[in-house]
């Protein structure tokens, strides 16, 4: 590494490492360092920790288009990328130094660094031109001098031109100047008297040599010819014109006027002015010198930020023959003004922002310069107040653009954020750009559904598998976080998981029915239905959906009395018992549905004589039109339609079968004594009121011991049901006995629907003046399924006399 750092024999590498008070690392390399040279352990001098470079993005960040440095990883040492030529970096400027941000994030820390390129005697002086053709009057008196080209040296310090000399002669010596602004000039001393007639000419090496270790050297051949006449050269009135103008100064504009005096007459003291060689080409491009007066214009466009300094080198000629040549330097010195507007530059650049970033969360480093000098180039710099986002002011007109406060995409999602930057000039200037900050998005939205429940309405028999409803839920989130799937929760619907009964898309919400509903089993139940999102972790929200099964007119009604067998039944007529309106029986159905569904409605169908029956609508009481007569026949044939108001209608028969008794001789009171004489019956009437007694005797025991059975297993069933068979039936209904059905022995089938358990009650009616029966007085229109049993059928019994 020691070879890599020497640069010749002569040189030896200086290299310190110093920590200013502003935290400024400092580093001293010399020019023309090879690649890969060794400069600094920066790392090491930073306090950083080498293995985490790379996790901790250590960068340089630099306004300069050229990488000169840069820094190995794995050791942390800073080095050449490649070679560095102080004269082309920093022309002859005293100081060069190169100067850069080291930044590394987690946490974020920028640290300046400043490389001072040191220069070395790697450049010769050198003459305008090689060869200088001098033409001298004989009659010069001893100790004349004539002006000589300067030579120049790119190096600075003490690698420039130290002094002159010229070659071993008897007639010319040397004078060695140094001016005010310490460059040397020189001038060719006359030592000897002249002879023309001697010696015409005269060939003389000038040699420049700077102070550089080892010295170098450059040579100019100076050829002079001696020639009569002429011999003052003209003067200046000054030898340095030092001049002060503005960088805006207009093309045109005279800066200052020089003036030279030639002690000659005639035409020998005609003087004429120019530039000399020794002026740049970048000095005669901006201003001119007019050849007569002497004035000098300015000629292009200053600017100060590009030079602070012009060194314009002038000559004075005369017009004699050999021409006589005087020499003046002009010092033009470029004052700032304020024509730069600031620069603003963006690096380490989030342009993608979590939502949930903390505030303080480092966005963007922003840094911002102005070419112009003192309070013209003083930055200042600021965003918007009505934004989440701040700034934070570090050294070197540095800012850290940071998160000011929390942020919400789904309020505002994307920030063109405007950073305003303006100097310190009267007036002020100022620079604008704007950064696109886009806000990422987080999981911080659960899914919402559309309405807080939903009611869905479901007509019974139902095709399984078809879309009964869909539910909506929404989720201000994107992407993945706002992907909603849709689940049933997990429940029960009497005792059987609800996922038997339901399911729902995932991706639609559409639920579904996996079966078809019977209206008379289940009338009602609700599901929940679960929205989750997509997100990490997920986030959810659960709906109440209650789904009402409407009925449809699905069943038939169901003729509970008089007791039929084979759709048909037998009833005995006395005929001196009948009059007018004498009640000869009653027809009484039922309905499993509801509403209009299960509203019923009786008529007469067929009839052996229509003339001796009439049916009532609503009531079906079957009652004679005429007193019946002997002529009358025996058996007459009563077909009775039930039907139901549902659309369409569903319908029962039964064949009612009369027989006209006319040898019973039981005295039937007239309409106006029924009530006097309730006692008296007929033979056969009572034949049959004790046989059927008997029947519902036995079966109301039978009855009554199932119920206080049910009674004891059921013990949530409450009180309150008025009942001449058991104090233990409700008028409420639990949820469990809510859906369940008979076993099918206990239904009968008309219309090939089956039929749903039924509610009756027998009673001996008075109404009739005979005591005929009145057979099935209704209990309710609808029979409640709180009177059907799990396992057992319960009939209701009420015997009213």
């Amino acid at each position: 590494m020691a070879n890599a750092l020497s640069c010749g024999p002569a040189f030896i590498l200086l290299l310190f490492v110093s920590d200013l008070v502003s935290g400024l690392i400092h580093y001293s390399i010399p020019e023309e360092l090879e690649q890969g040279a060794f400069v600094g352990n920066i790392v090491r001098d930073l306090g950083l920790n080498v293995e985490k470079l790379l996790v901790r993005k250590f960068r340089l960040v630099s306004d300069d288009s050229r990488q000169y440095l840069k820094v190995n990883f794995e050791n942390g040492i800073l080095f050449m990328n490649e070679r560095i030529d102080r004269e082309e970096l920093c022309g002859q400027s005293p100081t060069c130094s190169l100067s850069f941000e080291a930044a590394v994030d987690n946490p974020l820390e920028m640290h300046s660094i400043e490389v001072e390129v040191l220069d070395i005697n790697d450049n010769s002086p050198r003459f305008p031109t090689d060869t200088f053709p001098l033409q001298i009057f004989e009659s010069i008196a001893l100790g004349g001098s004539f002006p000589l080209e300067s030579a120049h040296d790119s190096d600075v310090g003490v690698n420039t031109i130290s002094t002159y000399q010229i070659s071993s002669n008897d007639y010319f010596g040397l004078n060695v100047q140094t001016r005010s602004d310490g460059s040397k000039i020189v001038e060719l001393l006359l030592e000897k008297a002249l002879d023309r007639e001697l010696e015409s000419a005269f060939q003389l090496t000038l040699t420049a040599i700077d102070g550089g270790n080892p010295q170098r050297s450059g040579t100019a051949e100076i050829s002079i010819t001696v020639l009569d006449t002429n011999d003052n050269v003209p003067v200046f009135d000054h030898d340095i014109y030092r001049i002060n103008i503005p960088e805006n100064t207009l093309k045109g504009t005279s800066v200052t006027q020089i003036s030279a005096v030639d002690l000659d007459a005639g035409t020998n003291a005609e003087v004429k002015y120019s530039f000399s060689r020794h002026s740049s080409e970048r000095g005669r491009e901006l201003f001119k010198l007019e050849s007569e007066t002497g004035k000098i214009k300015v000629y292009g466009v200053l600017d100060y930020e590009e030079s602070i300094v012009y060194d314009l080198y002038v000559q004075a000629t005369d017009n004699g023959s050999p021409p006589m040549v005087g020499h003046a330097k002009v010092v033009v010195k470029v004052t700032d003004v304020n024509d730069n507007t600031p620069e603003i530059k963006l690096s380490s650049i989030s342009r993608v922002v979590p939502e949930n970033a903390a505030p303080g969360t480092v966005v963007a480093l922003i840094s911002v310069s102005d070419r112009d000098s003192n309070e013209n180039g003083q930055v200042h710099c600021t965003v918007p107040m009505n934004i989440p986002f701040r700034l934070q002011n570090s050294p070197n007109n540095q800012y850290k653009l940071l998160v000011g406060e929390t942020l919400d995409r789904e309020k505002e999602s994307t920030y063109n954020i405007s950073i305003l930057a303006w100097d310190g000039g009267t007036p002020p200037l100022s620079a604008n750009r704007t950064m696109l900050v886009s806000v990422s998005d987080v999981n911080d939205n659960a899914p919402e559904f559309t309405q807080s429940s939903y009611n869905v309405y479901l007509m019974e028999n139902n095709t399984p598998g078809a879309s009964i409803f869909a539910v909506t839920a929404l989720d201000p989130d994107v992407g993945q976080n706002g992907d909603i799937s849709y689940f049933v929760v997990e429940n029960q619907i009497q005792d059987v998981s609800t996922t038997a009964y339901i399911s729902v898309s995932s991706k639609s919400g559409n639920i579904y029915a996996l079966r078809s509903f019977d209206y008379e089993q289940l009338k009602h139940f609700q599901i929940k239905v679960q929205a989750q999102d997509g997100g990490f972790p997920p986030l959810s929200s659960v709906v109440l959906v209650n789904v009402i099964i409407l009925d449809q007119n699905d069943n038939a009604p169901f003729i509970v009395s008089p007791v039929t067998w084979n759709n048909s039944t037998a009833v005995e007529i006395p005929l001196r018992a009948t009059y007018p309106g004498y009640l000869v029986t009653k027809v009484l159905g039922t309905d499993a549905d509801s509403g209009q569904n299960a509203r019923l409605s009786y008529q007469l169908m067929d009839a052996t004589d229509p003339s001796l029956f009439s049916v009532g609508l609503l009531t079906g009481e079957i009652r004679t039109l005429r007193r019946l007569l002997e002529e009358d026949a025996t058996t007459q044939s009563l077909v009775i339609l039930v039907k139901d108001n549902g659309q369409p209608s569903l319908s029962s028969t039964a064949t009612l079968l009369f027989s006209l008794l006319s040898n019973v001789t039981d005295i039937v009171p007239e309409p106006s004594d029924r009530s006097n004489n309730l006692e008296y019956f007929s033979k056969l009437n009572l034949y049959a009121v004790v046989g059927l007694g008997s029947t519902s005797l036995i079966f109301l025991v039978t009855i009554i011991l199932l119920v206080a059975i049910k009674c004891k297993q059921d013990r949530n069933i409450t009180e309150g049901y008025s009942s001449t068979v058991c104090c233990c039936l409700v008028q409420g209904y639990s949820n469990d006995n809510f859906n369940r059905r008979p076993a099918p022995h206990q239904a009968v089938n008309y219309s090939g629907v089956g039929a749903e358990p039924y509610h009756y009650s027998i009673s001996l009616s008075p109404e009739s003046s005979k005591s005929e029966f009145l057979y099935l007085k209704p209990y309710t229109a609808t029979l409640p399924y709180s009177d059907v049993s799990v396992n057992n059928t319960t009939v209701r019994h009420e015997f009213k006399q």
